[in-house]
């Protein structure tokens, strides 16, 4: 639904280049929540905003339902008629919301309806369903300024869809909300991604908003795309930095000659006692460091840090063990030791 191939954004002030987009190759599925996660200046909102060419890309291509929207672009700074429409197929919510504080909340909604022509009675009925659909629909009279953050966001969403998109573009739409709005928000994204069929493209810095709500996810880092991929391929990737931040484990060896462990469990094994097992058939001591567990995409994972005595070479058939159980297991270290023929050791840092 949404692929970006080569895109690169160079901005120019001063004599200086600023390189915000560095080549990056993004697919976006039809129907699922992308998230694309990052630290401040890493460049996720320009990437976002030349998705829909709010932003013209220096070079590369964005394709949005089949249609090269650079291609649209044109060479003037004003937006071709072929450009502008296809725009008003993507809807955008933004962090800060942009409402008209002298517009009453249906008038809000109305706004790209009316630019784009439509008379005032489908207007009207269309801004009433989509308030509803948010759940506003008492609100409609009112004005921005008698609104809480969480429902002047519901607004912004209601107007982003009032062009029956088939794209949702959502660039920080939680990062101003406290944390039990920002879930209802959340939740109001893929029940619409649901209902509606919408893909949905959403910016974050906040790891819990993957969590709860991505199908896939890509990390950036000083504008490029250095993981990307389903959030279950990522956590059941070795050394996968999403994996490790979505549910980070902590803990460090109690001394030189402990073997430390990071196992990730999916789906059923999460429910199986499989550490108590290995304690009882080999008789070993297992110090748990850390662990978390949590739900997404409506299966349970889970990831433990634990310590089992004794250098790695003492611990091959443990580990074994835990890898014919389904496990994903990661030896935690700085120098990891030569792994046995036919046995692989993933090293990950502390």
């Amino acid at each position: 639904m949404i692929t970006t191939s080569g895109l690169t954004k160079i901005y120019r002030s001063g004599g200086r280049e600023v390189t915000a987009i560095d080549g990056v190759d993004l697919h976006v599925r039809e129907g699922e929540v992308y998230g694309v996660i990052g630290q401040s200046g890493a460049g996720k909102s320009s990437l976002i905003r030349c998705v829909n060419l709010l932003e013209r890309p220096t070079s590369g291509t964005v394709t949005v339902d089949g249609q090269d929207l650079t291609a649209l672009a044109g060479r003037g700074p004003r937006a071709s008629r072929e450009l502008r429409e296809a725009r008003s197929r993507i809807g955008m919510v933004f962090q800060h919301f942009n409402l008209l504080s002298s517009r009453t909340v249906q008038d809000n909604v109305e706004l790209p309806l009316e630019i784009l022509g439509r008379s005032g009675r489908d207007r009207s009925a269309k801004a009433l369903e989509l308030l509803d659909l948010v759940g506003l629909a008492d609100k409609a009279k009112a004005y921005p300024a008698q609104l809480s953050g969480g429902q002047k966001q519901r607004v912004g969403i209601a107007r982003a869809l009032a062009g029956d998109p088939k794209v949702l573009l959502s660039d920080e739409a939680t990062s101003a909300l406290d944390p039990e709005t920002t879930r209802s928000i959340l939740e109001l994204l893929r029940d619409l991604n649901r209902q509606l069929g919408l893909t949905v493209l959403l910016i974050t810095h906040e790891m819990d908003v993957v969590k709860t709500v991505c199908d896939s996810a890509a990390l950036m880092e000083r504008g490029r795309v250095v993981e990307s991929g389903t959030v279950g391929e990522l956590l059941a990737t070795p050394g996968s930095q999403l994996a490790a931040a979505l549910f980070p484990v902590g803990g460090d060896a109690s001394g030189p000659d402990g073997t430390v462990l990071d196992i990730t469990f999916h789906g059923e094994s999460t429910g199986r006692p499989v550490i108590s097992q290995l304690a009882r058939t080999y008789n070993v001591d297992v110090s748990i460091l850390g662990a978390a567990v949590d739900t997404v995409g409506g299966a349970q994972i889970g990831r433990m840090r634990i310590e089992l005595p004794g250098r790695y070479h003492d611990n091959v058939v443990p580990v074994g063990f835990l890898r014919e159980q389904g496990l994903q297991v990661e030896f935690v270290g700085q120098d990891a030791p030569a792994a046995p023929a036919g046995t692989e050791v993933k090293e990950v840092a502390k």
